[in-house]
């Protein structure tokens, strides 16, 4: 009998382990003073492992604006780990609560993350897509030099002095068909970061007839991790990774390897 009940609450203890593992992302409320609410996001590992690790900030767009943290997992990195994206990272996630992103307010994130966790500060990536991609590029711009790479879909800028982003290895996407947000708001970036007389850390990818929505199917490719990931502030020069391309066919084949075929999320 007392073997019975020792098996029975170590079951219960590795079954309370098991769905400690599979979700290890925490919503915030309040928790930082003149900033938003968030997601964030840790692997299993995180615990027992001590490795400092690249921090991952995901700025959504307007449609998931508002008060309801749950609205953030409707796509992006969040839904990508839902599907079986592995993403060995620590991932922020907040939630605007309406108008422009602030830059400062999400540096307050990162500063929290690196005071609570063991955040690789050399390696820290924000990407984003619409109203997220005006945050992206705005944060970039404003912080370059805490920023490692980032990568600004379908959006634009809003701050005045953009020359911050010739010092980043920056990705813009943008479709032209794009109804939503004209591409001529990422083609004012580029012109911007051109005229600094230094766009070698750039790319632009302007996609012929790809409209609003399609670019977030980057959110759920393995390539746009590693893309991400291999860059660090401490690279001499800071040089960016030009090893891949993103193709019509890269974002047709986007869901391929995640074993499920349910309708994804209406992006914006």
């Amino acid at each position: 009998m007392y073997k019975f009940r020792y098996i029975l609450v170590i079951v219960a203890f590795l079954c309370c382990l098991t769905t400690y593992a599979q979700d290890t992302s925490k919503a915030y409320y309040n928790t930082v003073a003149d900033s938003y609410n968030y997601w964030f996001y840790r692997p299993d590992e995180d615990e027992s492992d001590g490795v400092h690790r690249p921090l991952l900030i995901f700025l959504h767009g307007a449609s998931l604006c508002g008060r309801d943290l749950q609205k953030v997992k409707r796509y992006g990195p969040m839904e990508a780990l839902k599907r079986g994206r592995a993403i060995d990272c620590y991932i922020l996630a907040p939630q605007n609560p309406g108008g422009a992103w602030s830059p400062l307010k999400i540096m307050k994130l990162i500063e929290w993350a690196e005071a609570n966790f063991h955040v690789d500060s050399d390696r820290i990536y924000c990407y984003g897509m619409s109203l997220g991609g005006y945050g992206t590029l705005d944060l970039c711009a404003t912080y370059p030099d805490r920023i490692a790479a980032g990568m600004a879909m379908c959006g634009g800028a809003t701050v005045k002095d953009l020359s911050g982003l010739s010092r980043i290895p920056m990705w813009i996407v943008h479709g032209t068909a794009d109804t939503a947000v004209p591409v001529s708001a990422s083609d004012r970036v580029v012109e911007a970061i051109k005229k600094t007389g230094d766009d070698s850390r750039l790319i632009y990818t302007r996609m012929p007839g790809i409209n609003h929505g399609r670019p977030a199917r980057l959110f759920y490719c393995y390539q746009t991790y590693d893309w991400m990931f291999s860059h660090s502030l401490k690279d001499e020069g800071r040089p960016i990774n030009r090893d891949f391309e993103i193709t019509p066919q890269l974002l047709q084949n986007a869901y391929h390897d995640l074993g499920r075929n349910a309708n994804f999320a209406t992006y914006d």
